[in-house]
């Protein structure tokens, strides 16, 4: 991979506001270069909390809105990028990993959802937080049915 595509250049590139950073990059570079990844990089910054809330601020006006608006468009990605940083240094950024979600939320749902039809779905939904899958399943066993 090229020196210019690891993170941390990257995210120094933003941070110096270096608009033609996605211009110089080859074709081949270009194909491997995420714009997507800066706004989870870009959003989380280590420093005073004041930093940290411009930053998350500034992505989340300049880049989350309409981003995908604008997908066709990567240098134009780029370039709104580049507006996020406040050009006071090149503070060390962190990676946001997305939420994960959990596979069995939905099955849980649907199981609790045929056990309890008089129930409303936002009673569903309080009953599937606070219930686990092995207590779900344990309540089905206890009533003569079959998990699966």
């Amino acid at each position: 991979m090229s020196d210019k595509l690891n993170i941390m250049n990257e995210m120094r590139q933003l941070d110096r506001k270096n608009r033609n950073f996605y211009s110089e990059l080859t074709d081949e570079e270009r194909k491997k270069f995420s714009n997507y990844l800066m706004i989870r990089w870009a959003s989380c910054v280590e420093g005073a909390r004041d930093l940290q809330e411009f930053y998350l601020i500034a992505t989340n006006e300049r880049l989350n809105k309409h981003f995908f608006n604008i997908s066709r468009h990567p240098e134009l990605q780029w370039l709104c990028a580049t507006t996020v940083s406040p050009d006071m240094g090149t503070p060390r950024h962190n990676w946001i990993a997305p939420k994960k979600k959990k596979a069995s939320d939905s099955s849980i749902k649907k199981q609790l959802a045929e056990l309890f039809p008089m129930y409303k779905q936002d009673e569903i939904d309080l009953l599937a937080k606070i219930t686990t899958k092995k207590e779900l399943d344990q309540h089905i066993r206890d009533h003569g049915r079959d998990t699966k």
